[in-house]
């Protein structure tokens, strides 16, 4: 009884479980029915309560029917209503659409229209803003176009920074913006073009300038000797600023915006006694202006400034170099001091209206630069140059008279009581260029006392001064020209040989120089700090120098003849007289030798010995030449011949003053040589050999051994039939044994 009442509560529950169960989810309630052993009860439980569910709805359904048949009979009256309404709104409809079709037409006309306006009106607001733009371009352009490249550049800035970043979106804005740097460089361009011409343009007009800024100096200095009236006292050395400076006072500053043309204003040429115009009013400054404010907008000064000073460092050099002529006529040394003060006083003006653009260490710099070159351009041009060597004979100055004798005298201090108890016609040791060198240097002397004379220097100063001044004339200038002649190609040793006895007066003149300059100073050549000239020691190297010039000429003499020696190595005739080149030679030296006889003893004996080793040497090297491979004993035999007319003429004394042999003992290497080998005296040789008083002390075994092997080779080949001949062989295992025996000498020694 009890299970029957759990398994009715357990089919209850699942009933319950199942109504309130969600489709889904019934299967695990329905498998415990069926895990159970009642599931046939549970069915008729099922069954029960779908039967009273049914009931209930049917009550539900009797208990709404009448309403329900209520709403279908008003809803069938609502459907005729709402048909009618159908069509009334139809009608409508239609009506509506056909009265407002002309309506809509006109509305898209209005529609349309106020696009158009729209489209218009935002037009006009984007040519407002395009307009400024358009209106600045043309400008700029116009500006290019009139070359007025300072205004350009601004209205540039304005058009990229202002205008065109509001229109930045257009087209046409970004083909301006990459033209934009186009442009400047254009401008950049132009304007250096400009500054270029002016550059041009002012270094063909510096001599101009140059000449108006001397005459202007001049007209200040003779106002100040007016106002003055008296010489100032004290002693003031002018500077290179009263050079460049001498416009300051009236330079006045040109506006850098000035767009005149560049170029050196036409000014016609003023009288002395008009006023004369100063720098601004010859040359027209306004392009360098122009390029420079150009060139610091764009961020580009410093490369403009290094430009202009780059290229006035050139031009300066060009002005600096004087042309050939110059020293030809007053006027080239006119206009090139014109050239340089031109040229300083534009860079002066410039300095003055510029910020920077120049400084006065550059000008300095220059300065020092014009100093050096403009000094060494005198040394090269001065008076002492002016055809004076070139034009010498080189010859001693005939006289024929009295009358001519003392005007040499008179000319160059000379004093000689030989040469004055000698009848006429006579000469004079030295050339023409003596005494007109010796002149040329008082009138230097002088021109210095002229020059100093408007420096206000005290007598010692001017003393100082002009013996400077005369030492540089001498070490530099004179010394120079001297040095020029004696290096020519085609100088002689006549001339050479001149030159000597020349400088050799020059030197004794020096101390009546020195005389002179005492006499035109007043101050004693005792007083403290007196510069001695230098004159013996410029006379005395310009004298060396052509020493060594000659016997370099007589050595290349020499060579020449020994060009035209033409041996016969290989001849068996012994000759009877020495070669024609070396008999040509030696008359050639017995003539040059002549002509040493006013020269220094020490300088004719040096010429000789050094002529008399080249030869020596010159021979020796002939015959030990690898071209030389063989040769013979008559060979030998005419050379020593050749060596004994060398010897000849070194005992006969060609210049006097060597003692007995030692002129000959240039040629002793070649003597012992030859005769070791024409006497064949080998045994001499090498038991002798070391021994401080051999007879062959000055034949070295290489050489021996060199000229014993082109002897050995001829040997053999020259005798077919050697090896038959007992003589030709004893000479032959002679010649082996002589050959071995020097090598071994050799190689002991060098061990």
């Amino acid at each position: 009884m009890a299970e029957s009442l759990e398994t009715a509560a357990e089919h209850e529950r699942i009933l319950r479980e199942i109504e309130s169960t969600d489709t889904a989810c019934i299967g695990p309630t329905l498998r415990s029915v069926y895990d159970g052993e009642e599931h046939g009860r549970f069915m008729e439980k099922l069954e029960t309560r779908i039967r009273n569910h049914d009931r209930e709805i049917e009550k539900m359904c009797n208990f709404h029917y009448q309403g329900f048949v209520d709403s279908i009979t008003e809803l069938l009256k609502v459907r005729g209503e709402a048909q009618k309404l159908k069509n009334q709104v139809t009608d409508t409809n239609r009506k509506l659409q056909h009265e407002g079709k002309e309506l809509v037409i006109a509305m898209e006309e209005l529609k349309q229209c106020r696009l158009q306006q729209r489209n218009i009106s935002a037009t006009v607001d984007k040519l407002m803003l395009c307009l400024p733009v358009l209106e600045m371009y043309s400008k700029l352009r116009d500006q290019m176009k009139t070359k007025r490249h300072y205004p350009a550049l601004k209205t540039l800035e304005h058009l990229e920074h202002t205008y065109l970043p509001q229109v930045s979106h257009y087209r046409f804005c970004k083909v301006m913006v990459d033209n934009i740097p186009k442009l400047r460089e254009e401008i950049k361009d132009v304007s250096m073009s400009d500054l270029k011409d002016f550059l041009e343009s002012i270094r063909k007009h510096s001599d101009k300038i140059g000449e108006t800024a001397m005459k202007q100096a001049q007209q200040q200095r003779n106002l100040d000797n007016i106002v003055l009236q008296q010489p100032r006292i004290g002693s003031k050395r002018k500077s290179k600023k009263d050079v460049y400076t001498i416009f300051d006072t009236e330079l006045e500053s040109t506006s850098p915006k000035s767009e005149q043309d560049s170029g050196i204003l036409d000014v016609e040429d003023e009288e002395d006694d008009e006023e004369v115009p100063g720098a601004q009013d010859l040359v027209d400054f306004s392009p360098v202006y122009r390029c420079l404010h150009i060139y610091s907008v764009l961020g580009a000064r410093e490369t403009f400034e290094n430009y202009y000073r780059k290229q006035r460092r050139k031009q300066a050099r060009l002005v600096l170099q004087p042309p050939s002529n110059m020293h030809e006529t007053l006027d080239g040394y006119r206009k090139y001091f014109n050239q340089i003060v031109g040229f300083f006083v534009v860079e002066d003006h410039i300095l003055h209206t510029t910020q920077g653009l120049v400084n006065r260490a550059y000008i300095d710099e220059l300065w020092e630069m014009a100093l050096s070159k403009t000094i060494a351009a005198l040394r090269t041009h001065s008076v002492c140059k002016k055809n004076i060597l070139d034009s010498d004979n080189y010859s001693p100055i005939p006289v024929t008279s009295e009358e001519m004798y003392k005007k040499v005298v008179g000319q160059f201090p000379f004093q000689d009581t030989e040469l004055e108890k000698q009848p006429f016609p006579k000469k004079f040791p030295f050339s023409e260029f003596v005494p007109k060198v010796y002149n040329q240097i008082k009138e230097f002397i002088y021109a210095c006392l002229k020059f100093s004379e408007d420096l206000h220097l005290s007598s010692t100063e001017v003393d100082d001064m002009i013996r400077k001044s005369t030492n540089l004339l001498l070490t530099r200038t004179l010394s120079n020209s001297l040095q020029n002649v004696i290096k020519r190609k085609n100088i002689g040793l006549t001339e050479l040989v001149q030159i000597i006895i020349n400088t050799t007066h020059l030197e004794k003149s020096c101390k009546y120089l020195e005389e002179f300059i005492t006499n035109i100073t007043n101050v004693l050549p005792e007083t403290v700090h007196t510069t001695k000239l230098y004159g013996t020691t410029t006379f005395k190297d310009a004298r060396h120098a052509a020493e060594e010039e000659i016997y370099t000429n007589l050595n290349q003499k020499i060579d020449q003849f020994l060009q035209l020696a033409d041996y016969d190595w290989m001849t068996g005739d012994l000759g009877n007289k020495a070669s024609d080149y070396l008999i040509d030679l030696i008359a050639f030296l017995r003539s040059t030798f002549a002509v040493f006889t006013h020269l220094p003893g020490k300088v004719a004996q040096t010429a000789c010995m050094s002529a008399c080793k080249h030869l020596a040497t010159s021979l020796m090297q002939l015959l030990l030449e690898a071209e030389v491979r063989q040769l013979t004993l008559g060979a030998l035999q005419q050379f020593n011949l050749d060596v004994r007319e060398c010897e000849q003429f070194a005992r006969s004394g060609p210049v006097p003053g060597f003692q007995e042999d030692t002129l000959q003992l240039a040629f002793i290497d070649l003597r012992q040589l030859l005769d070791l080998f024409i006497q064949w005296d080998w045994s001499t040789y090498l038991a002798d050999y070391g021994q401080p008083n051999c007879k062959y002390l000055r034949v070295n075994p290489v050489t021996a051994l060199t000229l014993l092997e082109k002897m050995k080779d001829t040997s053999r080949k020259n005798n077919m039939f050697a090896q038959f001949r007992k003589n030709e062989r004893d000479k032959q295992k002679l010649i082996d044994t002589v050959a071995k025996q020097l090598r071994g000498l050799i190689s002991s020694h060098h061990s």
